[in-house]
């Protein structure tokens, strides 16, 4: 009988041969359930004509029931295939060494070649030797006389049906027509041979049989008795003849006699020695059977690849379809669940990512804000030397502002940003408790975003932004982890959600005003995270236009209007006679204008289609936070205004999504860190225009807005603007459709209690006394219900503290006179928290139905791995035996070692812990209890034998899976991110460098001249001061004369004769000291410094007020100042 995977391999093989493709029939062969033997895959074709024929056979074949071809009758074509090979070889070796032979004239060895590839050797005879040789040799003459040319191949025939192709110079073989086939036309072919070394050997025997018969008859008639001899043989002959019947029957009996004597003697010999027959057939079963045996060890041996990978097979299809039950299966059994609950333990492999998670974290968030605070140190250095361009005394500060980078650069930065993850412990011990507060008070902010979302609506929008970018981004660690970046989602939601319903009057609010959630979600999918994904999808197109040196696009008709003149007067060399200012419309009155500008709008078209393509094709590379945002903003603005339309709401998400985040990368591309910049490069006007055209008519597309008014020339361009429109609909349309971050993240709010690690923020002191100070101050607005968790928190925290009383007594000496300065720089130092909720997993009866499940799972899966059962109600109601509690011990020792590597903040609580450590009795009774508690709030049923708890724990155990997966990803990408903000770090540093250079110019400069201010330089050439200047006095009537005084409250003009202002220099360079005198009597003094006037002028500052009612003039006061004081 043939097993089910032997039918379906007959029918697959059968199946192959009727196709007649050689290939195929050759899979079927080697198919594990075909079980064929000696199958040679270069033999293909020649496996596929034997089955053919034998089954062609079978068909002819009347009386024959069955069609098809047997895997018995498979394999004995393939055994006779695999000897037609073998024989075609030997017919090969032959044919080549005969013909070698007599083309050599090697007489002598032709009668050992023959014997040895003959088929039939016996009829080769050794006296036919020379005939042999003689007869072949002319033969092959014969054969050799009608050949011109000749190939390499012999051509054999097998059974008069295959033919065999052999290359007797590359020792190639072939059941199928060589492309290159060409006979051997001069040799003899295995066949001829045959037929020759026959006929020779035919005759000679024929010749010998004639002549002994003559010899023999020459004999007998040479003696007397011959005649007689010959009468007698003739008549005993007769005589038989006759009695043919008698003797037969004669012969008959006496042969049944012999016979019967024999088996009677057996018969005896048996009787008589039964012990030792029996003996002999035991023997021989047991040789029989050993011989069985070992024949059947010798085949698995042989084929022990092969019964490896069929077991693996069938293991795997096991384990496939038993995860496919715990993963698709409603109510997984017990068995399946046993089977994969070793995948819920923390391997070493877990413990080193999870470490090295940690660590990526800490030093991605700290890098994070290095990198923030060194490039706002770099922007102020940038403005202060712009500011040093156009006035020189700032020079001091500008050394200064450098010494503060060169510190941070050379190691004090590392001092403030250090992250010392045993930072709770260098605290006083009293302080634990208030640090664990702490822990469950940032908890509470990070898992419930209704907190951070009510409180940056209560600060101004200028405090709220600060917040955001340090406690808030610190808080969920710049979303480092999915973990982290699905709760930052949730504040985000909630505070847009916020923002919308209460400060969103119109839907064209959202696009005209500068909404704080909206901000706050570019900014940081512009930072560390959501760079690169900028510089992907941007990049490549901006440096493009960038680099093309030929690019110009000028669309303002004055601007074509005014460089044509410009160049007409450089080719002619002389004064143009047209106007020089020119309104738009006279502009467009000139044909080169209107040239000019239809090219500029040409290639503008070009390079925006490129940049649109760009943006298009490259959905997936929107960051998801910032694709769900744009979905929650869609849907929301939708449910407070639900008659906008969907081109509408459309324009909102374009705003977002192109104007807010994309846009202002294209227009200043080296600020967003798109394109690569060395230090003190940058990009020239031409291509600032370029990208500025580009960045436009890709708004106005976004928002479906045609150039119209002052843009009326470029109306040409609105049939574009129309088309990329619809095009850009779709991609909004699209970008908002994306999962919830429970789906995308596959988390809830139970996520953290199955969580082995604990979560971890790493927040400088200073921002955990800012946030604590905060929440108190808006704390009504915020918690207004008494008995809420964060009044809770906020009530054991007490008042917020200063620094000093944080880090407690000790931590700074009383006695330090920098002890503010210290302050001040311990209270930028990190700490590692980490997050507990206050209301965990306790012991006892208050447990909610939720915590007690989780401890219930927790103790089932220790039950279930060392004691078998087919149901949970099976394993609790039988008792354990001795062996399975020691293995349970063993078990529990192994979590106790792997738990003692786990730092002390990481651990579960102790109550989980002593639970692990009782004996598997107790603990079966302990989930007993528990089960009952649950049955009764309703978490689980008896009825189906506590198939919901078990639900729970496959649950888990597929989770297990993801989050290493997500961890793997998780550590992908830190290190990407890691690697990024170094590059960025190194940029920052070279501009440093520069800037250093920069500065000691300025300094080899001031020495070679001699203006009235005097800088000496000490050894490392760094300026020491500057003499003092005399004071100036102004009247007020002389400085109102002068237009810097602009004038005074409560005071008439006619009364500034009165008042004089004295300006004294300080020793302090940059910093003056003016007194205000009425009637001579001195009234008050203010100090300026001119950095801080030089700062307002920067910010565009016109006027600003002294003594709190003098008005003067911020530019004429800075004039007068460097008139006075420093000749210039």
């Amino acid at each position: 009988m043939h097993s089910l995977p032997g039918i379906v391999a007959v029918g697959y093989i059968n199946e192959a041969i009727d196709e007649g493709n050689p290939l195929k029939t050759l899979d079927t062969l080697l198919l594990p359930n075909a079980k064929i033997r000696d199958v040679d895959p270069a033999r293909a074709q020649h496996y596929q004509d034997v089955l053919h024929h034998a089954k062609s056979q079978k068909l002819m074949d009347a009386e024959c029931v069955s069609k098809v071809l047997w895997l018995d009758e498979v394999q004995q074509a393939v055994h006779e295939a695999n000897l037609d090979e073998d024989r075609a070889k030997q017919w090969a070796m032959l044919v080549i060494d005969v013909n070698r032979c007599l083309e050599e004239q090697k007489s002598d060895d032709i009668l050992s070649v023959l014997k040895s590839y003959a088929s039939n050797a016996q009829n080769v005879i050794p006296e036919c030797a020379g005939r042999y040789y003689e007869a072949l040799v002319k033969a092959k003459e014969i054969k050799s006389e009608k050949v011109s040319t000749e190939g390499s191949w012999l051509k054999l025939n097998l059974h008069e049906k295959y033919d065999y192709y052999y290359n007797i110079d590359s020792k190639e073989s072939s059941w199928v027509t060589p492309k290159s086939w060409e006979p051997k036309k001069s040799w003899l072919m295995g066949k001829e041979i045959e037929d020759i070394v026959e006929e020779v050997t035919v005759r000679y025997i024929r010749d010998k049989m004639w002549s002994a018969s003559e010899d023999l008859l020459l004999c007998f008639q040479a003696t007397s008795s011959g005649p007689m001899l010959r009468e007698e043989f003739e008549a005993r002959k007769s005589f038989l003849h006759d009695q043919e019947e008698n003797v037969v029957k004669i012969q008959a009996f006496w042969k049944g006699y012999k016979q019967h004597k024999a088996y009677l003697q057996r018969q005896q010999t048996f009787a008589g020695n039964v012990d030792s027959v029996v003996k002999i057939q035991s023997w021989f079963r047991m040789a029989t059977a050993r011989k069985n045996y070992l024949s059947r060890l010798q085949y698995f041996k042989d084929h022990k690849n092969e019964i490896v990978k069929i077991q693996s097979l069938l293991r795997a299809s096991k384990a496939r379809d038993d995860y496919r039950t715990l993963v698709g299966s409603e109510n997984p059994p017990l068995t399946v669940i046993r089977k994969f609950v070793h995948l819920l333990d923390q391997s070493d492999l877990d413990f080193q990512e999870d470490l090295e998670v940690a660590r990526l974290r800490e030093e991605v968030v700290t890098k994070i804000r290095a990198n923030q605070q060194l490039e706002k140190d770099l922007n102020l250095m940038d403005i202060k030397i712009g500011l040093l361009v156009k006035n020189r005394i700032t020079l001091e500060d500008v050394i200064s502002h450098r010494k503060k980078l060169n510190k941070k650069k050379g190691g004090e930065m590392e001092i403030l940003n250090n992250t010392d993850n045993q930072g709770i412990k260098s605290l006083s011990k009293e302080r634990r408790k208030t640090l664990e507060t702490y822990q469950q008070l940032f908890y509470l902010l990070q898992t419930n975003p209704l907190y951070l979302a009510k409180l940056i609506f209560q600060m101004p929008q200028n405090k709220s932004t600060k917040f955001m970018d340090t406690v808030i981004f610190t808080l969920y660690n710049y979303a480092s982890n999915q973990r982290e970046e699905y709760l930052l989602l949730k504040l985000f939601k909630t505070a847009l959600e916020e923002e919308i319903k209460s400060k969103v009057d119109q839907v064209q609010d959202i696009v005209t005003g500068n909404p704080t959630v909206i901000k706050m979600v570019v900014s940081f999918n512009r930072g560390a995270r959501g760079q690169n994904t900028l510089r992907q999808l941007l990049a490549p197109v901006v440096k493009e236009i960038i680099d093309d040196k030929s690019l110009v696009i000028n669309t303002s008709p004055v601007e074509v209007y005014k460089a044509w003149v410009n160049q007409l007067e450089t080719q002619t060399g002389e004064a143009s006679k047209l106007p020089y200012d020119v309104t738009t419309e006279q502009a467009l009155t000139y044909p080169e204008v209107r040239n000019k500008l239809e090219a500029s709008i040409e290639n503008l078209r070009r390079v925006t289609d490129k940049v649109l393509n760009s943006i298009i094709s490259s959905l997936d590379l929107l960051p998801y936070g910032l694709r769900f945002i744009a979905k929650v903003l869609k849907n929301s603005i939708h449910e407070k205004f639900p008659d906008a339309t969907e081109d509408e709401l459309l324009k909102i998400v374009g705003n977002l999504l192109y104007y807010r985040y994309m846009n202002p990368a294209i227009v200043a591309p080296d600020g967003f860190d798109i394109i690569d910049m060395t230090a003190g490069g940058q990009i020239n006007s031409d291509q600032r225009r370029n990208l500025g055209s580009v960045a436009k008519v890709l708004q106005h597309a976004a928002s479906n807005k045609l150039f119209e008014g002052e843009n009326e020339h470029l109306s040409s361009m609105n049939n574009y603007l129309s088309e990329t429109y619809q095009e850009f609909r779709k991609y909004f349309k699209e970008a908002c459709n994306v999962p919830e971050p429970e789906e995308k993240f596959n988390m809830d709010k139970y996520t953290d209690l199955v969580t082995v690690s604990k979560p971890v923020i790493y927040i400088s002191i200073e921002e955990i006394i800012n946030t604590h100070s905060l929440l108190l101050e808006h704390q009504d607005a915020i918690a207004p219900e008494k008995s809420d968790s964060l009044n809770e928190l906020l009530e054991l925290l007490g008042a917020a503290p200063s620094v000093e009383s944080f880090l407690g007594e000790g931590a700074v000496d009383p006695n330090d006179p920098n002890k503010e300065n210290t302050l001040n720089q311990l209270s930028k130092t990190e700490i590692s928290l980490y997050l507990t909720s206050k209301y965990d997993i306790e012991d006892g009866d208050a447990i909610d139905g939720r915590s007690l499940m989780i401890k219930t799972k927790k103790l089932i899966i220790d039950v279930i791995r060392n004691q078998p059962g087919a149901t949970l109600t099976e394993i609790l109601e039988t008792p354990a035996t001795e062996q399975q509690e020691q293995d349970h011990a063993k078990d529990m020792v192994s979590r106790a070692v792997m738990d003692s590597r786990t730092p002390e903040d990481g651990k579960q609580s102790q109550a989980m812990m002593e639970d692990a450590q009782l004996p598997l009795e107790q603990k079966k009774r302990k989930i007993q209890r528990n089960l009952r508690t649950l049955e009764q709030t309703g978490h689980v049923s008896s009825k189906n034998k506590y198939q919901d708890i078990l639900n729970e724990i496959a649950k888990d155990i597929r989770n297990q899976r993801i989050h290493r997966k997500l961890r793997k990803a998780e550590l992908t990408k830190l290190q990407q991110t890691l690697n990024a903000l170094n590059e960025k770090a190194a940029f920052y540093e070279e501009q440093i460098n520069y800037y250093d250079t920069y500065i000691k110019t300025c300094l080899d400069n001031l020495k070679r001249k001699n203006t009235r201010r005097s800088i000496k330089l000490d050894g490392k050439g760094e300026p020491k001061g500057m003499k003092r200047a005399k004071p100036v006095r102004y009247t007020a009537t002389k400085l109102h004369e002068k237009g810097v005084l602009l004038g005074i409250d409560d005071l008439q003009t006619n009364q500034f004769k009165n008042v004089t202002f004295d300006i004294v220099a300080t020793e302090d360079v940059g910093i003056f000291d003016v007194k205000s005198k009425f009637l001579g009597v001195e009234m008050e003094t203010v100090q300026l410094n001119i950095q801080d006037l030089l700062q307002m002028q920067y910010e565009g500052v016109a006027v600003m007020k002294m003594f709190d009612k003098v008005k003067v003039n911020v530019n004429l006061l800075i004039y007068l100042l460097n008139k006075k004081f420093y000749g210039k």
